[in-house]
């Protein structure tokens, strides 16, 4: 019997072993595949060829941050897409929000426009079976960013993760929607319920730029880069599993059934009421034009530079070069907030030359990785006797503020900062160490007062009493308080035990540049 279970657990290990050696096939040899070409064929041409000529040689930007606003822009885009709709994304959720936009794209890819989707295979290899069928429209190509090799199953994928850790472990985080190489829309924000305000449970604030003009086509070629990377698989060739016969027709009902009846649902009705598609259609978006902007994006291979020294965010290095630029007030909003010891000495530095610095992050309350902010609080005491103000966000914010389902949550996921009153940045960097060293990202640093004035209003709103706490440093106890309006608090607020304990193990052990 001895004997018998010794091989019995032999075999088993062996099974364990050779599902984690599991190895992607060797990745095809693809043709450069660029952007189609701007023409004046589409609708969108048309539209905005009279715009443009009122602008040569600038960009207009639209800061978008209301969640019905960012899905409407985008569900108009693609039905106005007469050439081309190029969209990349870290997080593509199967939800009311998500399914109504691959409707969208279905559909659009329909009428001839070709369709180019990359998505970061974290999140969607889960989906794949939807994607191959997908993938088999003659005008749809998908393509996912640094694949897995175990395509299902949590034993597989953490053995994966066992042994080959430092590749699974970079990700794509850069998001974009293009349409015809006229029209962009980049920022933070991911597709999913929570994105658009749309979750009955908690939703997101974010932010969205709405871009057009000469901006575009730096965003175009941006992701041609990654697309044409040799970390972007085609979603057959990281997947050999074929899709049943008559599995695209089926997704096609399937998604107009669910656009059809989401038009029954409180929300949607109250979405097609709301003022944002009129706004829209009759072109009252207030875009600011201007010829002083900078893309700042990270290299495609990135994800695969070597671990020996430190590896450069090209995102964070500009966005540190316009703030050692300025002279006046640097307003940040990160929903992870990690500076590290040499960004938490150059915030108190900045403070003590005379620059005001305001911080908005997520509480320990709202932030949906625990973990994370273990590794702010490490520097959180130092930011604060230095004169940094700190605003953490309540998970409950507004109470849901601007959703249209009864939300009763609030979470922080806009990237942006606004540097001497006059320029801002909004992408989809976190001030982490995760964001720096392992992931992707992507960003727009924009030099316009009046842009910068929105946002500056955007924060003053989140930071109200009602929706944050204000970190003050009590120096005669020599401890944090947290404040708002019904007064102060000595102790992470609205935290549980768990939350707390999971914080505060990140916070004793060397995790950082894990975070």
């Amino acid at each position: 019997m001895q004997v018998r279970f010794h091989c019995l657990l032999l075999g088993a290990l062996a099974l364990l072993l050779s599902a984690g050696c599991a190895q992607l096939p060797a990745r095809p040899q693809l043709p450069y595949q660029a952007a189609l070409r701007v023409s004046d064929h589409t609708p969108l041409d048309a539209e905005l060829a009279p715009v443009l000529a009122r602008h040569p040689g600038k960009s207009g930007f639209h800061l978008v941050a209301d969640g019905l606003e960012a899905l409407a822009l985008r569900g108009y885009s693609a039905r106005v897409a007469g050439r081309s709709l190029d969209v990349q994304s870290y997080i593509w959720h199967d939800d009311l929000t998500g399914r109504l936009l691959a409707a969208e794209l279905l559909d659009a890819a329909d009428r001839g426009v070709r369709v180019r989707v990359l998505l970061d295979d974290m999140d969607a290899r889960a989906k794949s079976l939807a994607l191959l069928s997908l993938n088999r429209h003659p005008n749809i190509s998908i393509r996912v960013y640094n694949p897995f090799a175990t395509r299902e199953g949590l034993l597989g994928t953490a053995l994966e993760f066992a042994s080959d850790f430092k590749r699974v472990n970079r990700r794509a985080h850069n998001k974009s929607w293009i349409v015809d190489g006229r029209l962009a829309i980049t920022g933070g924000r991911n597709v999913g319920d929570e994105y658009f305000m749309a979750s009955a449970e908690a939703n997101f604030e974010d932010l969205d730029l709405l871009v057009a003009g000469e901006a575009v086509e730096a965003l175009s070629q941006a992701f041609d880069g990654y697309w044409n990377s040799t970390s972007a698989w085609p979603i057959d060739a990281a997947d050999p599993r074929v899709p049943a016969a008559g599995a695209l027709p089926a997704l096609r009902a399937k998604l107009q059934g669910v656009a059809r009846d989401a038009r029954q649902l409180e929300w949607v009705q109250a979405l097609a009421d709301s003022d944002v598609f009129a706004r829209i259609r009759a072109g009252q978006l207030a875009m600011r034009w201007t010829s002083d902007w900078q893309l700042l994006q990270d290299a495609p291979d990135k994800v695969t530079a070597p671990d020996d020294g430190p590896r450069r965010s090209p995102v964070l290095d500009g966005l540190r070069s316009a703030m050692r630029e300025g002279e006046g007030e640097i307003v940040i909003i990160s929903p992870y907030f990690i500076p590290g010891e040499a960004g938490t000495q150059a915030l108190v530095a900045g403070v003590r030359g005379g620059r005001k610095i305001r911080i908005l992050t997520n509480s320990l309350a709202s932030n949906d990785v625990a973990a994370v902010h273990g590794g702010y609080i490490r520097h959180r005491g130092v930011l604060a006797r230095g004169g940094v103000e700190l605003w953490e966000m309540k998970p409950q914010a507004g109470q849901g503020k601007g959703s249209l389902v009864g939300s009763s949550g609030a979470r922080l996921h806009g990237k942006a900062a606004i540097i001497d009153g006059r320029t801002l940045f909004v992408g989809s960097l976190n001030l982490d160490p995760r964001s720096v060293q392992f992931n992707s990202e992507q960003g727009l640093l924009v030099g316009d007062p009046v842009l910068a004035k929105q946002l500056i209003a955007l924060f003053d709103r989140m930071t109200k009493p009602e929706n944050a706490w204000a970190i003050e440093w009590d120096a005669t106890r020599k401890r944090l308080l947290w404040r708002d309006a019904s007064g102060v608090q000595d102790r992470e607020p609205e935290a549980g035990i768990a939350r707390r304990a999971v914080a505060r193990l990140a916070y004793w052990l060397p995790v950082d540049s894990l975070l």
